[in-house]
């Protein structure tokens, strides 16, 4: 018998994980019309977009309309990587601030130009000083399985970094595995560990689905006590700095699953698919995943 829990939250990371690496550019009406119909799903922790620079991200320049403009539902993160996207996600109003580091030295390069501990070194005051604001925090932590330049990484290596991070002051760890190379005996001790030596965290799982083994990876998290997911609607998302990673397990196939298992999450599958129809035309790759193309199909 597997012992699993009750409930689960979903958090949506479609409107930005999902579409900051968009070719087309998607136009501010249509993210809030894509963030709208994901709110009326039931999703009420959500990625909204990223205070970066435009010259970088073009897609995400319209970060602080994007905020503003947002009815304020739950838990809305915006992502700031250092202190300046920072000042600017609190000057919009934002109230949930997310950070990211790899655990690879090679990717955090190739990402941000720094090294891990680096990174960590700058980010220090920078949560800090959302912590001294009331703002919850977010620590996104990159390439916790595998990187596509280093190889396999070390689990101590991830637990380290997430022990550092609850030092900072992090309320919530993200742990990803950034290129989809994870499999279920890995998820399941990575976060069963996770789980036993930071209890008091909120300890979310963030599976990317290149090897169609984002499924079977978040089962085994589920057997680990991880009860918090990062999903994108229409399986969108994908990372510049990760070769071969594609998109982020789909937000409408992992409702489905827990919905099977008996697992409330309180968002509605069908009207998940519906909010994929809404960005569905306004991004460059066709959607395919399970959900929705019995939803296209009138089988739903």
């Amino acid at each position: 018998m597997f012992i699993l829990p009750n409930n689960v939250t979903i958090i949506e990371v479609g409107p930005r994980d999902g579409l900051q690496n968009e070719k087309k550019q998607v136009h501010e009406q249509d993210k809030l019309a894509f963030i709208g119909a994901l709110q009326g799903a039931g999703i009420t922790e959500m990625e909204l977009t990223s205070f970066v620079s435009p010259k970088w991200v073009p897609q995400m320049a319209d970060a602080k309309a994007i905020v503003e403009k947002t009815q304020r539902i739950g838990r809305q993160f915006v992502l700031a990587p250092n202190a300046k996207g920072a000042e600017l996600a609190l000057a919009a109003g934002a109230q949930s601030v997310a950070v990211f580091v790899g655990v690879s030295n090679s990717f955090n390069q190739k990402n941000i130009n720094r090294s891990t501990d680096d990174s960590m070194q700058a980010l220090e005051p920078v949560i800090a000083n959302l912590k001294a604001k009331g703002i919850f925090v977010r620590a996104c932590i990159s390439t916790a399985f595998y990187c596509p330049y280093e190889g396999k990484i070390d689990p101590t290596a991830v637990i380290a970094l997430c022990k550092r991070f609850v030092a900072m002051g992090a309320d919530e760890l993200s742990v990803a595995d950034t290129i989809g190379m994870a499999n279920p005996q890995e998820s399941y001790a990575l976060f069963k560990t996770l789980k036993e030596e930071l209890p008091d965290v909120y300890l979310t799982a963030h599976f990317h689905d290149t090897r169609k083994m984002a499924m079977a990876n978040i089962f085994a998290a589920l057997q680990a006590g991880v009860d918090r997911f990062d999903t994108s609607a229409g399986g969108l998302g994908g990372c510049p700095f990760a070769p071969g990673a594609t998109g982020n397990v789909a937000t409408e196939d992992v409702v489905h699953m827990l919905d099977t298992l008996g697992i409330e999450t309180g968002v509605d599958v069908k009207k998940v698919c519906q909010a994929v129809g809404v960005i569905a035309p306004h991004v460059s790759r066709p959607i395919d995943t399970g959900m929705y193309r019995l939803f296209e199909n009138d089988q739903l």
